[in-house]
């Protein structure tokens, strides 16, 4: 039996589809295929969080259903599964099974069901130990959290993943090991809000914090490379901040969410915290790790914001200065808070693109002004891809602070190795290797 999959959105859905993929194949005895003719089953793990979700879903379902052999059996899963539930099947025949994203442990037995729809939030997987997966890498995926307590105005997730469950100490660490032992060097871990980690158990857990974790995880020979994503600046207190900085093995790059500069903004979109307490954990980390890789989300024209609000979102984007920015317009999600709002306070669209467009190009100066300074300093760089290029090959991979650096030598994949910058082109650093 063959497994086609499609993954649209975040790196929690990635993980969610290398669990599937494992079960299947180990305990349906499936093999994945690229080749969506010659699929007997066809899943399509979808995001709510983009941008017209719904529309994405029935086109790829129309798709599949035009090019599918006959037979084969399409599945939904994922976040849209969590929030449409039962309306996808109702508007797409061709569609098999729902499972939503709180649901996956469920795979194998949802299969075998017609028309079945698997998407309650408040079942709880946070123990249940998936299959191993038959890949083996060099860098892995780790969930240590399922769900979200936080109730961002703007946010569906805590509607498409339910409340916050920390996966137990013991299990990370016996995944943490099969990974490490299967030739992974570096993990990233995974949650909604990870360095909220150990708020709340499913058992009687003994007292944990994310901090902790990081140093239980720490302690694993053979893991070389530390990364997380993402943490909420509300959580972030100064022992959190002194591990990330002295832990040789948590790497220098962090990912921060600002979302907005504007208090007021920030209070609309129930974030919890103010520009002055956002900017005083940069402040103290920056003084702490002086090279750190800062990358963040913002959103514009969130209802309600006017001119002086965005510009104080640019004015933390001139302090902070980020290395990466992943950067959106306010678009409405069902059953959020901002949702119920309706057009009150929207922001023309015209005046939303040129906001985005602002921020944007005033973030491609300051990453070319960033880019020029790493030029002589010595990056420790996990090697990822070899490449050819005018006759010449090249390595590439992600240096500790998490930037893209390519070193024109053949140099083995799963190395980690010292770069020293000699030139910047785009926003790409290269170099040459190091004792």
């Amino acid at each position: 039996m063959k497994l086609y999959i499609e993954t649209l959105g975040c790196a929690m859905n990635v993980r969610d589809s290398e669990h599937i993929i494992s079960e299947l194949q180990k305990k349906e005895g499936y093999t994945l295929t690229p080749n969506l003719h010659e699929a007997d089953l066809i899943l399509i793990n979808t995001c709510s969080v983009r941008e017209k979700p719904e529309q994405k879903l029935f086109s790829e379902i129309g798709h599949f259903a035009k090019y599918k052999k006959n037979g084969a059996k399409i599945g939904v899963c994922g976040c849209t599964a969590s929030a449409m539930g039962k309306e996808i099947i109702k508007k797409s025949p061709h569609v098999d099974f729902v499972l939503g994203a709180r649901n996956i442990s469920k795979i194998t037995s949802i299969i075998h069901k017609s028309k079945a729809v698997e998407v309650g939030i408040d079942y709880d997987d946070s123990t249940y130990m998936f299959a191993d997966s038959k890949k083996s890498n060099f860098k892995a995926l780790l969930n240590i959290s399922i769900g979200c307590d936080k109730k961002c105005a703007y946010c569906i997730v805590p509607f498409t993943r339910g409340k916050e469950i920390s996966i137990p100490l013991d299990l990370i660490l016996k995944e943490a090991h099969k990974l490490v032992q299967g030739g992974t060097k570096e993990i990233l871990l995974l949650g909604q809000n990870v360095n909220n980690y150990g708020i709340r158990f499913s058992n009687p857990h003994p007292k944990i914090d994310f901090t902790m974790l990081l140093q239980e995880l720490s302690k694993i020979d053979g893991l070389e490379r530390i990364r997380f994503t993402s943490p909420h600046p509300l959580h972030m207190d100064n022992t959190f901040l002194d591990e990330f900085a002295q832990n040789p093995k948590i790497c220098k790059s962090i990912h921060i969410p600002l979302q907005s500069g504007s208090d007021k903004i920030l209070k609309a979109m129930k974030r919890g915290y103010t520009q002055d307490w956002y900017l005083n954990r940069i402040e103290y980390l920056k003084q702490r790790v002086p090279n750190v890789g800062i990358s963040t989300d913002i959103i514009v024209a969130f209802p309600g914001e006017t001119n002086e609000d965005f510009e104080e979102t640019m004015k933390v984007l001139d302090k902070v200065r980020f290395d990466t920015l992943y950067s959106f317009i306010y678009s409405p999600r069902p059953n959020t808070l901002s949702h119920s709002w309706g057009n009150k306070g929207s922001i023309k669209k015209e005046i939303a693109k040129e906001r985005l467009a602002r921020l944007q190009e005033r973030h491609k100066v300051i990453l070319q002004e960033n880019s020029q300074n790493e030029i002589g300093k010595i990056h420790k760089v996990l090697i990822e891809n070899n490449r050819m290029l005018l006759n010449e090959t090249y390595s590439e991979g992600r240096s500790d602070t998490n930037r893209l650096v390519k070193i024109r030598e053949f140099i083995d994949i799963g190395e980690v190795i010292n770069v020293r910058i000699n030139e910047v082109i785009g926003s790409t650093l290269h170099g040459i290797m190091v004792q």
